[in-house]
């Protein structure tokens, strides 16, 4: 029997997060899941994408760009989407804004067990403070 690629668990994942299923990610997160470098374990990652739909409802995880070399992964995923008060300390208020996130992930036995992401926070508030990047400040 051949092991699934791990781009093909990683759509899975995606799709299952874009479903909002949130006793899923269970089979594609390791219980001792590590988010930038530190242990939170499942019960704390599983509460992230949770709460992230709740303050973004129309949040969806497009897959831009897709690269495995077993025992990792990287993506750069891209949003468009309109959370409902602040984002990443700024504030958005329900205006639509476009970002892409690069994040890593290493997996065992085809589980995620460590997550390194990094979100492009100045598209973010270039979009929600018009002018902060203009040199007027």
């Amino acid at each position: 029997m051949t092991k699934p690629d791990l781009s093909s668990v990683y759509r899975d994942y995606t799709a299952c997060l874009n479903r909002q299923d949130w006793p899923k990610p269970e089979g594609f997160v390791a219980a001792h899941v590590q988010y930038n470098d530190r242990e939170i374990g499942l019960p704390a990652y599983r509460k992230m994408p949770e709460r992230d739909f709740y303050a973004i409802p129309d949040l969806h995880f497009n897959v831009q760009l897709l690269i495995s070399g077993a025992p990792c992964i990287a993506a750069r995923l891209s949003f468009a989407c309109s959370p409902k008060g602040e984002f990443l300390g700024l504030a958005v208020n329900g205006k639509k804004v476009f970002f892409t996130e690069n994040v890593f992930y290493k997996f065992r036995e085809e589980k995620i067990t460590a997550v390194w992401p990094l979100i492009d926070k100045a598209a973010v508030e270039a979009q929600a403070c018009p002018g902060a990047h203009d040199g007027n400040r």
